[in-house]
């Protein structure tokens, strides 16, 4: 009962506020009267087959919600695939997503009063945010609301933080309802409807629907398939935006929300069934474009070709075939495919590690064997020195030898002299002249020993510096 009054109140306010809506103004549209609902009714009550009055027939459902929702859920898909009367939009989206009943909107006002580190991109983004439309003009209370939210989920899950292309889905759902009801479906679209995981940093629910859609396109549309891969042209360059931004920024607004009307009763399989529809309509044309072509084809002809047609493309992605099973199977290979890849990232990134540690540590080499060789450059140097010195010092040697041996020879003499005078002196044969050369012989034995003792010396240090030479010549050898 507490669901049902929520969606009355909803309700009620929902027509109070449509009364006075305007899309080109506030991003509301204009009420409709009955008789104007009444020439776009069509026949979708399986059971009679008769044509019915969508008014009166989401009338009924948003004020029976409680029960209706229980217990004829595929009645409410086959309504939501019909298109959900503008009017009824803003409850029926609240109850689709089961966001009327959530508590989000105290989480909204905590979030209100505290700051985001995202708020600088956000505001930086807002201005580019249907720009051509009245209601998000710069200085409009739009551009504030979007703003509001955006902040606001930042702040409630840090994890996503803020990604720019939730700015078009909040953008949409603020043309239909006020921001607090706003903030409770977003975060219902992100929570259940795994738009929280295409917007995470890392990106691989992104990646996965990107997959699966190439691999759709491959077994449906292999001649296109070709092509893309010929042109060089990945599905990312043109699929990303509409998983994104729910077709937003590719479709007219209305059909946007004919999207979101789908999207709410059926998942990502809408936005699967939708994005083969408009290749499937569009195949003829892309197959004779290059890759500027269906760059500029996918920016603006999209919107053009199904501007006034709606019913074309749903009518199309009604067709499209969608095996589960295949869809797990191709989920499990991705997963494995991109496990594989971020194993092979890290070993690459480890090689790349390694390769680096190796890299410095040749360059360590490098400079030490710079070194090494600067070194024995300056040893060799050193050592040819020293051998010159080596050569030098044992020339001398030599000469100190010869002179040794001279002092020697002369100190045998005056000793055989010596001998001769003192038998001379015995025998009493020694004249005065005599002893006076034997005074003078004497002085000279004391100054012939006093320069052998001085050549020893002299001699002592020469085999003394020979051998140091030796020993410094035998360490630059070695």
């Amino acid at each position: 009962m507490e669901q049902m009054n929520i969606s009355n109140e909803l309700d009620a306010r929902s027509i109070t506020s449509r009364k006075s809506g305007s899309s080109s103004s506030g991003g509301h549209v204009e009420t409709a009267s009955p008789r104007s609902c009444k020439s776009r009714q069509n026949s979708v009550q399986p059971e009679e087959d008769e044509e019915l009055d969508l008014w009166a027939l989401w009338g009924d459902l948003v004020k029976n919600w409680e029960i209706e929702s229980r217990k004829r859920p595929s009645y409410i898909k086959d309504l939501a695939r019909k298109g959900i009367p503008q009017h009824f939009r803003t409850i029926a989206w609240q109850l689709l997503s089961n966001a009327a009943v959530s508590s989000t909107r105290d989480i909204y006002a905590e979030c209100m009063r505290q700051s985001s580190p995202h708020e600088k991109v956000i505001l930086r983004d807002i201005p580019r945010t249907y720009p051509e439309l009245e209601f998000f003009k710069d200085g409009g209370r739009g551009q504030q609301s979007l703003f509001n939210v955006i902040k606001a989920y930042s702040i409630h899950d840090k994890e996503v933080g803020y990604c720019q292309g939730s700015a078009f889905i909040v953008g949409q759902l603020l043309l239909q309802m006020p921001e607090e009801e706003a903030f409770s479906v977003f975060v219902s679209l992100m929570e259940q409807y795994r738009l929280r995981e295409l917007y995470k940093p890392a990106m691989t629910e992104l990646g996965l629907c990107m997959f699966q859609l190439e691999c759709l396109v491959q077994e449906q549309m292999p001649d296109l398939h070709m092509h893309f891969n010929n042109m060089g042209f990945d599905t990312s360059m043109y699929a990303s935006s509409w998983f994104l931004t729910l077709f937003t920024t590719t479709l007219p607004l209305e059909l946007a929300n004919r999207i979101m009307d789908v999207f709410l009763v059926e998942g990502m399989e809408c936005v699967f069934r939708i994005a083969m529809a408009i290749l499937q309509q569009a195949r003829i044309d892309l197959l004779k474009l290059d890759m500027e072509g269906m760059l500029k084809y996918f920016q603006r002809e999209i919107r053009e070709r199904f501007e006034n047609d709606h019913e074309l493309l749903f009518a199309m992605a009604s067709q499209v075939t969608l095996n589960a099973k295949k869809m797990k199977r191709l989920e499990k290979d991705y997963l494995a495919k991109r496990t594989k890849e971020q194993e092979e990232a890290i070993e690459l990134r480890r090689l790349r590690t390694e390769n680096r540690l190796l890299r410095q540590r040749i360059d360590y080499l490098e400079q030490e064997s710079s070194a090494l060789a600067d070194r024995l450059i300056k040893g060799q140097v050193n050592l040819a020195q020293e051998a010159e010195n080596c050569m030098s010092i044992s020339h001398e040697l030599h000469k100190l030898r010869d002179i040794n041996s001279d002092a020697h020879r002369r100190l045998e003499e005056a000793y055989d002299t010596i001998r001769e005078l003192s038998c001379k002196k015995n025998d009493g044969c020694i004249d005065t002249a005599t002893q006076v050369d034997d005074t003078s012989m004497i002085e000279h034995i004391h100054a012939l020993q006093q320069e052998l003792i001085e050549t020893h010396v002299r001699e002592a240090d020469n085999e003394n510096s020979i051998r140091d030479l030796k020993q410094r010549i035998q360490v630059f050898v070695h």
